[in-house]
């Protein structure tokens, strides 16, 4: 069993490892779980069309037909789903006998056609959890002064990551006053009166904002502070300072004291508050890759099917990738408040079974443990 360093883009540079050379027993097995990130690294890199480009097609299959592989398992999210679709797509259209089949694993949780991805309800976690921290951290620092924070939360057009803020709320916490997804579109006016109001109400205030927020004109609320033009190899627009530009407008228009946090990388890496529901539907949903591409499955995905929520249970599925990649799933409207700034019971009942259970980190010398490829 190969591992492609750096996913498809060092594959083609021929960056790979013998898996059983570097993960020999439970051990490691068990600090896998507990390290975060990509063991084997990511990338960025956009596969070109197959009529675009047949060269590097060309290069991937020849290595791949060198090195004796029968089933290629690509884990990741819409774009790492894209090119499953264009291999499997290049496949049979060559006669290749390969089989191509992905895993899912974002923390955005906008992959289409799944209940949810692994990465998700760690990632959920991480936010429920630090909010409420934040919101504690306000109510200390609020004697006798207003205090407006502003928490940006990763979501460029789906706010599954943002609405987990409410997560916080609870009989020891009062949660976020405020949600605002991308989902809906952002009025700089009616955001500033709702600061107003509730400055009349309580010294300290905490909003949890996607990076991803729009004006109804299609405008990223954080270009109203810069003009960022660099794009990604996706085509996506990098999105930064949502919540500094939210924080001093207030600052200047309200004339409070502002905060502006940004959980940033924290998002994705903090593995001390992972899930354990989370990590083991992750061992799950690889299981079932390999599984599909041994008994001759191509070009799909594996997707998580709710069973139930109390008791959560699940199971999983295979589906075509041409219906998932390059595709979306954003919040439901109804599990947005009717005003667009919170997210109703419903949105809970959906996140709180991927939060339960811990996986306590291999702690050495007081800090934990990683798995680490050298």
């Amino acid at each position: 069993m190969f591992g492609m360093l750096h996913g498809i883009q060092g594959f083609l540079d021929e960056k790979y490892i013998d898996l059983s050379k570097y993960i020999k027993n439970d051990l490691d097995i068990e600090l896998l779980k507990r390290t975060p990130s990509a063991y084997l690294g990511s990338c960025r890199y956009k596969l070109p069309e197959i009529h675009e480009d047949k060269d590097i097609y060309e290069k991937i299959f020849e290595i791949l037909n060198r090195l004796e592989i029968d089933s290629f398992i690509y884990i990741g999210g819409n774009d790492s789903m894209d090119t499953i679709k264009k291999l499997s797509d290049y496949a049979i259209l060559t006669g290749q006998s390969q089989k191509f089949v992905g895993v899912p694993k974002t923390i955005d949780n906008d992959l289409a056609l799944t209940d949810h991805t692994p990465g998700f309800g760690s990632a959920a976690k991480y936010i429920g959890t630090s909010t409420k921290e934040v919101i504690r951290d306000g109510l200390g620092l609020s004697y006798k002064k207003d205090i407006v924070t502003i928490i940006e939360i990763m979501g460029r057009n789906a706010g599954w990551l943002t609405g987990a803020a409410a997560l916080s709320k609870g009989e020891d916490c009062d949660g976020p006053d405020l949600i605002y997804l991308p989902e809906l579109p952002f009025d700089v006016s009616k955001f500033l009166d709702k600061i107003r109001s509730l400055i009349k109400k309580k010294h300290s205030i905490v909003v949890a904002v996607s990076e991803g927020i729009k004006l109804a004109d299609g405008r990223y609320v954080c270009e109203l502070s810069q003009n960022s033009d660099y794009i990604d190899a996706f085509g996506h627009k990098q999105l930064s300072g949502t919540a500094d530009y939210l924080a001093n407008l207030i600052a200047a228009e309200i004339g409070c004291k502002t905060r502006g946090v940004e959980f940033s990388t924290l998002q994705r890496s903090a593995s001390h508050v992972a899930s354990r529901v989370d990590i083991n539907e992750a061992f799950m949903v690889g299981g079932a890759a390999v599984k599909a591409a041994d008994e001759g499955d191509t070009g799909k995905m594996v997707v998580i099917d709710r069973v139930s929520d109390d008791p959560y249970q699940c199971a999983t599925g295979i589906y075509d990738v041409h219906k998932i990649a390059n595709d979306e799933k954003l919040v439901p409207r109804d599990w947005i408040s009717k005003d667009g700034t919170y997210v109703t019971n419903e949105f809970l009942a959906y996140v709180k079974p991927l939060v339960q259970g811990d996986y306590p980190p291999v702690m050495v010398d007081g800090i934990p443990r990683h798995l680490v490829y050298k």
